[in-house]
């Protein structure tokens, strides 16, 4: 969690152990166990694509420390079929399934497709419902300009439900937390080819900064796709213990 006192945790979506880097985890054990003696969180993403039996999510748990936490990301089936329209049914069994996670549960993380527009009469309701079923921390990562704007701030504050601050920013308020700003969920997809590029030393110097100065805080490394996420929150990590002080 970087330095003593600082509450910060850094992690990856998914947790692959990319060859490059096996020599930074211990050999024995599963993947997730050896990542789970490494980093101190994940985010679940295949649950976007697909349930996952109960059995797999109180595997998961068994797997790794009591002081580890996952983000669990709502399906597609939710923001992006049903669009968060009359999919009740769904959020019930999903939430049935991440709570086998217990206590080892750290978000739920709603992504929303980049053409879904707020739509008050939608989408407050939907995460008014969410509220009553779970009362953990909750993060939504909209993609549409119609979210970034002080109203949607107020309403998405008011249900206690954290903005992604997110790069890229698909506009410059996305960049920064939004809604209830208690606690920030980081999300860094790569740039600038989104889920491909790593992020150069200078820009982990700025996140280590702004992860310094911003209430407890996660940052998960999205760009997974050349195994560069690995490599980034290692270094994050480092630089987090290390007080900020650059690469050399």
């Amino acid at each position: 969690m970087g330095r003593p006192g600082l509450d910060v945790r850094v992690g990856c979506a998914g947790w692959a152990i990319p060859k490059a880097h096996a020599g930074d985890f211990p050999v024995d054990g599963s993947t997730l166990e050896r990542y789970a003696q490494v980093f101190d969180c994940a985010e679940v993403n295949s649950s976007f694509y697909r349930p996952h039996r109960p059995a797999t999510w109180r595997r998961w748990a068994a797997s790794v420390p009591g002081h580890f936490r996952f983000a669990a990301k709502m399906p597609k089936a939710i923001s992006h079929e049903c669009r968060l329209r009359a999919c009740d049914g769904l959020v019930t069994a999903f939430l049935d399934q991440v709570g086998e996670l217990e206590g080892k549960l750290g978000w739920l993380l709603l992504q929303l497709p980049p053409s879904l527009v707020f739509d008050p009469a939608v989408a407050l309701p939907f995460l008014e419902r969410l509220r009553e079923r779970y009362d953990g921390p909750l993060a939504c990562e909209p993609r549409h300009p119609t979210w970034f704007c002080a109203d949607v701030d107020r309403a998405l504050r008011s249900l206690r439900v954290s903005r992604v601050a997110a790069d890229p920013a698909r506009v410059p308020r996305a960049a920064l937390p939004g809604g209830d700003r208690s606690r920030v969920y980081l999300r860094l997809h790569g740039s600038p080819r989104t889920y491909y590029d790593a992020y150069p030393p200078t820009a982990l110097t700025a996140v280590a900064g702004r992860l310094r100065r911003w209430p407890p805080a996660w940052c998960i490394f999205d760009n997974t796709a050349l195994g560069h996420a690995t490599a980034n929150a290692l270094d994050l990590k480092r630089l987090l213990a290390e007080g900020t002080r650059p690469f050399t």
